[in-house]
Formats: C-alpha cells, sequence, structure tokens
C-alpha cells in the first residue's frame, strides 16, 4: 500500500454538493434564457484530433493546448532523429494524436463543417462544458475551467446583436444582479480610425495603448503612442477620439465628424445604431429593466478574431474586471474549408459570475438547498413505520431521507445540521401508536405535532 497523499493536480478544483447547486443554479437559470431565445444545446468530446486544435489560437495559445500520450507503446512509433534531439515541440505530432479541448469555439467550428448537411441555417447553439489550458495556475485562473458559450452561424442580421444584449441582461438580472454594464464597440470603428491617420497596421498597438487610458491617464497614452510608432500629428487626430465622452448618441456623433473620411468607420457607426435601435424596439413594450448599454470604444477584446460588434459586459458590484464577452466573426468555419459563413456570439464567465454572486450574497436560499426533510430511526419498529412516509414524501416532490441506521437522536441531529436539513420528523413508540408525528423545524427550534399527510401537504406546500 502506497502512503502518498492524494492531492488535486494543479490548477484544477474540486465542488463540494453545496458548490455544485449553487453553480448549477447559474447553469440552469442562464440556459433557461438561451432556449427562451431560440437557442438549442449541443456538447462536443472533451477531446478533439490535434490537428483541430493546433494552429487556431496563434503560438501562444498552441503552447497551452493539453497534448494527450497515443495509446499503447508510443515511442516505439516515435520519430527518431526528434527523440536524439530531444526536441519535443517536433516529437509531438508522432507521439500524440489528441488533445483535450482549448476551448468551445473551434470545436463549434468543427461541428459546423461536420453537421452543415444536418443543421438548418441559422444555426444557433449553446454549449456549457468545461476545457482545458497549460497555463499558469494563479487566483482566478484555472487549468480546468467552464465556457458558457451561445451563438448563431449564417446570419449576417445585426438583430442577434441586439438580442445578446437582453440575453446579457436578462440572465443576469435573473441571478439577481442589478448593477452591471454592457460595453459595445465595433470593429470597423477601430479600423476606421486607423486608416484616418494612415496607421492601419498599428490599429493593435493603438488600441493597447488607448485601453489603457483610466489607469495612465491621456499624457501616459500619448507617451505609450509615440513609442509604437504614432507621430504628434497622429495623436492630435486621435485626441477627440481618445477622450470621447457623453451619451452613446453624443459619442455617435462626434465619430460620424471624425470618421467622416472613412467609409469602414462609417459602416461600424451605422452597425452599433441598428443594434441600438433593435434594442429599444425590442423593448419598447418590455418589463425587463433598460441595460445600462454604453459605446465604448477602448474595447477590443480579440481584436484579431472579430470582425464586427465586440461586448464585454463588467459588474460593478465586485472587483471583479469582465464577467462575459463577445463578438462578430465573419469566417469562423474557413478554418475547416468552409467560407464565408458569419457567425456571432457571446460568452459568461461563470466562474466569475458566482465568485460575485458568493461575495455579494446573491445566491437564493433556494439555490443552495438539498435534502428537505430527515426522518429520524431509533429502532427498526421505527424504520419500518417510516418506511412508507418516505416514498409518500420523495413522491410529493419533497427531497426527504431517513436516517439509515438507528442512532442516538444527538448524532442525528448532527447530521441534520452538518447538512443544512430544513426538517426532522421524530417517530417514538407514542408517535407510532398515536398517529401524530413530531415536525421540528431546525432553523427555529420549534416542534409541532402532525399527520403523516399534513406533514407531506405542509413540506410539498414550501418547494
Amino acid at each position: 500500500m502506497s502512503n502518498i497523499k492524494p492531492s488535486l493536480a494543479k490548477g484544477t478544483r474540486d465542488f463540494s454538493p453545496q458548490e455544485m447547486v449553487k453553480r448549477n443554479y447559474i447553469f440552469d437559470t442562464i440556459k433557461k434564457v438561451f432556449k427562451k431565445y431560440g437557442y438549442a444545446e449541443i456538447q462536443t468530446p472533451s477531446m478533439e484530433n490535434l490537428s483541430t486544435l493546433t494552429g487556431k489560437y496563434g503560438d501562444e495559445g498552441d503552447k497551452l493546448i493539453f497534448k494527450i500520450l497515443n495509446s499503447g507503446d508510443y515511442l516505439s512509433k516515435a520519430n527518431a532523429n526528434h527523440l536524439s534531439a530531444m526536441n519535443s515541440n517536433a516529437l509531438i505530432s508522432s507521439i500524440s494524436e489528441k488533445a483535450l479541448r482549448y476551448d468551445l469555439t473551434v470545436p463549434f467550428a468543427r461541428y459546423v463543417v461536420m453537421h452543415q448537411n444536418d443543421i438548418a441555417l441559422p444555426f444557433k447553439r449553446f454549449q456549457v462544458q468545461p476545457v482545458w489550458r497549460a497555463d499558469r495556475p494563479q487566483k482566478g485562473r484555472y487549468r480546468e475551467f467552464y465556457q458558457c458559450d451561445v451563438d448563431v452561424v449564417g446570419s449576417e442580421s445585426l438583430l442577434n446583436e441586439a438580442e445578446f444584449v437582453l440575453i446579457y441582461q436578462e440572465a443576469l438580472s435573473n441571478l439577481g444582479m442589478t448593477d452591471f454594464t454592457i460595453k459595445i464597440n465595433n470593429r470597423k470603428i477601430l479600423s476606421g480610425i486607423a486608416e484616418i491617420i494612415g496607421k492601419p497596421e498599428l490599429i493593435v498597438d493603438m488600441t493597447v495603448a488607448i485601453d489603457k487610458l483610466d489607469k495612465i491617464g491621456f499624457e501616459g497614452v500619448t507617451k505609450e503612442l509615440i513609442e509604437r510608432g504614432f507621430t504628434e500629428q497622429d495623436i492630435d487626430k486621435l485626441k477627440p477620439v481618445i477622450l470621447l465622452q457623453g451619451t452613446n448618441e453624443e459619442k455617435l456623433s462626434s465619430l460620424k465628424q471624425v470618421l467622416s473620411a472613412s467609409a469602414t468607420g462609417l459602416k461600424g457607426i451605422e452597425e452599433i445604431e441598428t443594434v441600438f435601435s433593435y434594442v429599444a424596439g425590442l423593448l419598447s413594450d418590455s418589463k425587463l429593466k433598460k441595460p445600462d448599454l454604453e459605446l465604448d470604444i477602448t474595447l477590443a477584446r480579440g481584436l484579431n478574431y472579430y470582425t464586427g460588434c465586440i461586448y464585454e459586459v463588467k459588474t460593478n458590484e465586485a472587483a471583479m474586471g469582465s464577467i462575459g464577452g463577445g463578438g462578430r466573426y465573419d469566417d469562423l468555419t474557413g478554418m475547416f474549408g468552409l467560407k464565408g459563413l458569419t457567425g456571432v456570439g457571446i460568452s459568461f464567465g461563470a466562474d466569475r459570475i458566482y465568485d460575485v454572486m458568493q461575495e455579494v450574497n446573491l445566491f437564493p436560499e433556494s439555490a443552495a438547498a438539498g435534502t428537505k426533510v430527515l426522518i429520524s430511526n431509533f429502532d427498526r419498529e421505527a424504520e419500518l413505520y417510516a418506511l412508507p412516509l418516505l416514498q409518500q414524501l420523495r413522491e410529493a416532490g419533497v427531497a426527504a431521507e431517513l436516517y439509515p441506521s438507528s442512532a442516538k437522536l444527538k448524532k442525528q441531529m448532527s447530521y441534520a445540521d452538518d447538512k443544512s436539513i430544513p426538517y426532522v420528523v421524530l417517530i417514538g413508540s407514542d408517535e407510532i401508536q398515536s398517529g401524530i408525528l413530531t415536525l421540528k423545524n431546525m432553523h427555529t427550534g420549534e416542534q409541532e405535532k402532525l399527520s403523516k399527510d399534513a406533514i407531506v401537504d405542509l413540506l410539498k406546500a414550501q418547494q
């Protein structure tokens, strides 16, 4: 027998029953909203062919893919030259054909291409599954974590973009969040800005610098832009954009003037205006709280990937950063040879949402609910008497347990406390004779005498 102390692989976690109930509450709440908007669930395998994943995430991303060694004597088929040269990167292709999925987007693209003759376009899907990344574990960053994605492919309509704003608003509101901002931008606006200053190739450098405005101020941004290859004249043109303020309408009005010479930039403005008008139309006779929707032209997440609208959701209830994001991509399936299929999608950061809800106490009591009632077990006679009641409670939809063996009352009460079971039915010889049982409320300590049927009705009514 080995005395090795069990441990977890770095960057992974166990989830307790209490945590799982809360995590499932988040997933179930979000999934319910996805389904309302016409999205259907798919799942893809945990492992994909390594060739499916390689080259889709850039050089840095490729390094973070968890490779799976081939079965059997994998070294016997390894490339001898690479093996003797101790070149692990070159060796990989001959000893590993599969890998754990890195995200849900590339498997989704693969799914669409493989099933293109079986699916109706536009294809609306959601997916909630774990992904794996060989990243350096740190607070809030794990090697195994869940992604919660919703995408539509095969539709250019900006109604999709507007509905994603509402999906965020409804799902997060249903989770109890009241103070969050849905930020939106458009890649074409950013391209237009880079275009009018004649530096389209420096679009990424420009947005990375502008994005730091809150942290380093205008002078800091100016300094960084000059270091990245921009001139004082470029910065004069950028200034009204960097310092863009006001309502969404005022920002768009300013941008129209700044980008008047850029057809691409004006197209981006038009797309944003269309999304805003769709949102207003959808909410014109709605009970849903109007979203805090903000045009933020410093928003540039996944810039190389997105081609149209870009989203990011920030919570203002806790210091957490973004809790969701996404955008429009024009050639998702092109990587697998199916060209010209546009798509748009968003994701929810379930782990961060969990942390926010824990921090500001947003989980309802029902989200932590497990067993509703424990039936005591003092002896064989009480056990047999309790069995029909146990089944009656379960058939009424009440989560019920019978303590599995006769034990002292203190031990059974401790068990109920440890599991946060709110009620205990006490069955002693007096109760068996009279048919009137004792129901103890574990929160208040109050006890009342009730018949079996009355206990079932009372607990069923609280469901």
